[in-house]
């Protein structure tokens, strides 16, 4: 999860992604989304990274403009400006951090309490990873409630299901968060653990993170409004 997304080395090529944009909500000033796991949010520079959020919503809506993305592996709900004025009403917004986020993930083993904050400073790393930094690091503060504490019945592999909260936006923020607390998410290509002979990383096909709800206020309603996409399967 993040506000930014960490920009991609030249070299990396995403997977084609073939599942389509669900439009949530739409009207003359912006569009609420859900965005599937495996699609970037913008192009990147090597023209083969071409496919994106953005790229496929200008097809029909000439003059989206991005707020803030989700992290390739990332599902979830997203809101896009459909004009300039919109977008720098919405940009206020996140950086007064007065849009409310919360995110379903599937984290490696069952956490012992049952909510808490995650309050861990993050700071840049050897590209492209975060790592948590007292001394450089921006403070960083995560809320999370435990929604199920599960058993895979097979494997026999202990998983819990969370609703985070962020109360900041770094970069990579859940994702850090989670590893730092020993319990990884799922199917997370860059921050997994192997606990006791258990590869965080290869339990999922993707990464476990789903964006399930966003509240902000309408520019032109100047009222709050939510959306709220399902659930982390």
């Amino acid at each position: 999860m993040s506000k930014t997304s960490a920009p991609l080395p030249d070299s990396f090529i995403a997977p084609v992604c073939n599942e389509q944009i669900e439009i949530l909500f739409e009207d003359e000033s912006l569009l609420v989304i859900n965005k599937p796991s495996g699609l970037l949010s913008l192009s990147g520079k090597n023209p083969q990274n071409k496919d994106s959020v953005h790229h496929r919503l200008v097809q029909d809506y000439p003059t989206a403009t991005m707020v803030h993305r989700l992290d390739l592996g990332t599902s979830g709900v997203m809101v896009v400006a459909l004009n300039k004025a919109v977008n720098a009403h919405l940009t206020k917004q996140f950086q007064a951090r007065s849009v409310i986020k919360e995110y379903q993930a599937v984290l490696l083993s069952h956490i012992a309490e049952d909510e808490g904050v995650i309050d861990a400073p993050i700071a840049k790393a050897e590209f492209p990873y975060q790592k948590i930094c007292v001394e450089t690091g921006k403070l960083a503060q995560s809320h999370y409630r435990v929604l199920e504490r599960l058993q895979e019945p097979l494997s026999g592999v202990n998983t819990s299901k969370v609703l985070f909260t962020p109360l900041t936006g770094r970069t990579h923020q859940l994702r850090v968060h989670s590893k730092e607390i020993g319990h990884p998410i799922l199917g997370c290509d860059l921050y997994g653990l192997t606990i006791d002979g258990i590869d965080s990383q290869s339990l999922a096909p993707r990464l476990m993170l789903h964006a399930s709800s966003l509240k902000f206020e309408h520019p032109l309603w100047s009222k709050d409004i939510e959306f709220s996409e399902g659930d982390l399967d």
